[in-house]
């Protein structure tokens, strides 16, 4: 079996946890509060401006032009998606250019794009492609899960389509065989260690819609 396929399916615990989440229930039944939802895309943009820079870093480590050209368009769409998405959802739900310009990462955001630099700066490229690819893939799975259940009209509907969209999954689909390309080749010791980033990555999705659904903020 393909790392991936192994990976995946060790995980499933994790990722009916994930779908099982109030944040994309609520989002799903279009009752989700704005405020939440306002929390969450906040620091989505404050998520994906780091998220960008890591694959732009995986990108100049790729050992092959296909990782290098497929990590340098995701560093791309990471932005793209900041500017076009975010910027209408920001108008939709009363967020200004200076409020999210002054707001700053939740713990949990601070916490998974500290991670993810933290692979990017100090581990092997196999691991930090392993742990790049649950941002794709897991989003790819929720926007499928919910896309036909979710209640039309919808408030979020935008955001819906954006990740169950075909093109999304091709892109998931591409970083996957990435990843399956690194791990054939990888001693087994790195193979785990490429598993261990690819769990807490996952486990940084959940929290991360947690937090937003509770709308955490710096204890202190």
């Amino acid at each position: 079996m393909e790392f991936c396929d192994d990976i995946w399916a060790e995980i499933m615990p994790l990722r009916q946890a994930i779908l099982a989440q109030p944040f994309l229930q609520e989002l799903a039944q279009g009752t989700l509060p704005p405020e939440s939802f306002r929390h969450y895309i906040v620091q989505d943009s404050l998520y994906l401006a780091e998220y960008a820079r890591v694959l732009a870093i995986a990108a100049a480590r790729a050992p092959t032009a296909a990782g290098r050209l497929e990590f340098s368009d995701g560093a791309k769409v990471a932005v793209q998606v900041e500017e076009a998405l975010h910027q209408a959802f920001f108008a939709q739900f009363g967020v200004t250019p200076n409020m999210a310009k002054v707001s700053l990462p939740s713990p949990a955001c601070q916490n998974y794009t500290g991670y993810l630099m933290t692979l990017a700066s100090t581990r092997s490229y196999e691991e930090l492609i392993a742990g790049i690819l649950p941002c794709f893939w897991v989003y790819w799975e929720v926007g499928c899960a919910i896309k036909p259940r979710a209640v039309s009209p919808n408030p979020y509907a935008p955001w819906i389509d954006t990740y169950a969209d075909p093109g999304f999954g091709e892109a998931t689909a591409r970083v996957r065989a990435l990843v399956d390309q690194a791990a054939r080749s990888a001693p087994a010791p790195l193979r785990t260690a490429m598993a261990q980033a690819f769990r807490m990555a996952t486990r940084y999705e959940w929290m991360f819609w947690d937090s937003a659904y509770r709308r955490e903020a710096w204890p202190i």
